[in-house]
């Protein structure tokens, strides 16, 4: 734990999550200085505490954290929507962290707070009801996302071998929402017709997007080191969700979706996922939050089912239902 002010660094400043944060470490005595970087200017003003310094995570940083004394960085900047060309996406997810984990060396920064995702642990019909931090990531094959989330991962554990004196926190959270969603996931879930898979009826898990920042200001002040499973208490069942958005929903066998899904990918009529993130819907890939709590006391204040509530509400209002 830190007793002194915070001067941190948040890249992805602009994101849905990079926002919510900055400008809630603005308001927290504890927070000295925020660096902010992303290729978007976000809608906060530059001040005596906070600056915008413009930056393509996928370029090396100039030396941003050395010269305004970072001690603290939050790496958030990522692209999350599915890509098609493995390149892009490498560039902005693996190279840059690659690039955050070098500029951090240079400048001595104390720690870093990454967030990932538990959808490394991938959906298989294996899985235990809830994973632990010890289970084996086994993202699946051709999901980018959670393929990058895990390479990253990596380097950053490599690092933290390499550097114990330096608090290296990863957060695997499950999917965030709320009222203020914007993100492809969130998109996904706003259609008015759900697929669903025939035998299939999986437990998810969701994270408020405050209880994410909160967990994100907690493990700033905390600086625990490792990787930890982050979501909302309890579940909700794949069909509950649907029938609470009032979506309908199209059962299908799983090859059936399968098949579909991939067509329209590689038409290009759909974007929203190839085939294989089906399984996300078919089997259970629900983490337990134990470590969590007992390391830094941190208790979310909404479960899941209260966040997809908060999120079904906020969607309904925007759409006059």
């Amino acid at each position: 734990m830190t007793d002194s002010p915070l001067r941190v660094a948040v890249t992805g400043a602009s994101g849905y999550v990079g926002g919510k944060l900055v400008r809630s470490l603005i308001s927290d005595g504890n927070v000295e200085f925020v660096l902010a970087t992303d290729i978007r200017r976000p809608d906060f003003h530059d001040s005596d505490r906070v600056n915008f310094v413009p930056h393509d995570i996928g370029d090396p940083f100039p030396d941003l954290f050395a010269k305004r004394r970072i001690d603290s960085v939050v790496h958030l900047a990522y692209m999350l929507n599915p890509g098609r060309r493995r390149d892009v996406s490498r560039r902005v997810n693996v190279t840059g962290t690659e690039n955050v984990i070098e500029a951090c060396a240079a400048a001595d920064v104390r720690h870093i707070l990454y967030l990932s995702s538990t959808s490394v642990y991938g959906a298989h019909p294996d899985n235990p009801d809830f994973l632990t931090e010890d289970h084996p990531a086994r993202p699946i094959p051709g999901f980018l996302y959670s393929e990058d989330k895990l390479e990253s991962e990596s380097r950053l554990a490599d690092f933290a071998a390499r550097n114990p004196s330096v608090a290296v926190t990863v957060l695997r959270a499950c999917p965030v929402l709320g009222p203020n969603s914007s993100s492809f996931i969130a998109d996904a879930f706003r259609k008015s017709l759900l697929p669903s898979i025939a035998g299939a009826d999986p437990d998810m898990q969701f994270l408020h997007e405050d209880d994410l920042t909160a967990v994100l200001a907690a493990c700033l002040e905390r600086r625990p080191s490792g990787v930890f499973n982050v979501a909302g208490n309890g579940t909700i069942r794949w069909s509950q969700m649907a029938a609470k958005m009032g979506a309908r929903t199209l059962t299908l066998p799983y090859f059936a979706w399968a098949g579909l899904i991939s067509i329209g990918w590689h038409l290009r009529i759909q974007n929203d996922s190839p085939s294989c993130g089906l399984n996300f819907i078919r089997h259970r890939w629900t983490a337990d939050t134990r470590k969590l709590s007992e390391e830094t006391g941190f208790r979310p204040n909404y479960t899941s089912a209260q966040t997809w509530d908060a999120f079904v509400a906020a969607t309904q209002a925007r759409h006059g239902a």
